[in-house]
């Protein structure tokens, strides 16, 4: 057996792990053997993914926690060093759409967007670095750190200013931080994932013109599924991923290819 996949004794921190790409994520993680931390700010969604996540016989702690402020991110790391002893990867995954006309975007839209997005990114890194640079001096040099970022952040995306701009930001986020944190053993890296079935693309999901035009230029011909990103979050979050740092893997079926 391959033992670096191998997960046991590992804590694994996933933001907006209640449901969509980041439950699937926090699913594979504690099949794999990781403690799960889970962030959410929908009570019933976290309940619900508490209790799907502990039947992989796993330590589960679930919080409610709104990325968009310093306060919730710093608190709530706070909670989880204190409940969990440690965190190996962190994977910030929470996000928000916010789709609207240039012409037409307010000030507050486009804010929104960038302080759940990137704030809340840049947050979430910041209190998890000084956790693992700490730790790193004190002859424990590992750690992961992973953003859930969107191809809309090196794609032309009409109508997704803000939230394109807000991916690209933390795609870039993440390379700074790869050369500035691998001297700790911390390596940071981005996933920009395509058309993925989840509640945010509910909308697209349901119109008949979306599954004309655009579902046929998918070369895998198919939506993708929350645990389509169960594979590279395992693998991000494991030994395996040791000397791989500052890159951003693109999981869309082939779309940005075609």
């Amino acid at each position: 057996m391959y033992k670096p996949f191998d997960l046991s004794g590992k804590v694994a921190l996933v933001t907006g792990g209640n449901g969509g790409i980041g439950l699937g994520m926090a699913d594979a993680l504690a099949q794999a053997g990781a403690d799960v931390v889970v962030w959410g700010t929908n009570e019933a969604k976290n309940a619900t993914a508490a209790k799907s996540l502990a039947a992989h016989g796993k330590r589960v702690s679930v919080r409610k926690v709104d990325v968009s402020s310093e306060q919730q991110v710093t608190l709530g790391m706070k909670a989880a060093l204190a409940e969990m002893g440690r965190l190996d990867c962190v994977v910030a995954n929470a996000g928000i759409g916010g789709g609207a006309p240039i012409t037409e975007m307010t000030t507050e839209l486009f804010r929104r967007v960038h302080a759940v997005n990137e704030d809340g990114v840049f947050w979430t890194f910041r209190e998890a670095a000084r956790h693992m640079v700490d730790r790193a001096k004190s002859g424990d040099a590992t750690g992961s750190l992973v953003v859930v970022a969107s191809t809309a952040g090196i794609e032309g995306a009409a109508r997704n200013a803000a939230y394109g701009a807000s991916k690209g930001a933390v795609m870039s986020m993440a390379r700074a931080l790869a050369v500035e944190l691998a001297r700790y053993g911390v390596r940071v890296n981005s996933i920009a994932p395509g058309w993925i079935a989840t509640d945010m693309t509910k909308g697209a999901q349901d119109n008949p013109v979306f599954a004309e035009k655009v579902v046929p230029r998918i070369p895998a011909r198919r939506w993708g599924e929350p645990e389509d990103f169960g594979g590279i979050a395992v693998y991000l979050a494991s030994d395996a991923s040791a000397y791989h740092t500052g890159e951003t893997f693109v999981i869309d079926g082939g779309y940005t290819k075609f």
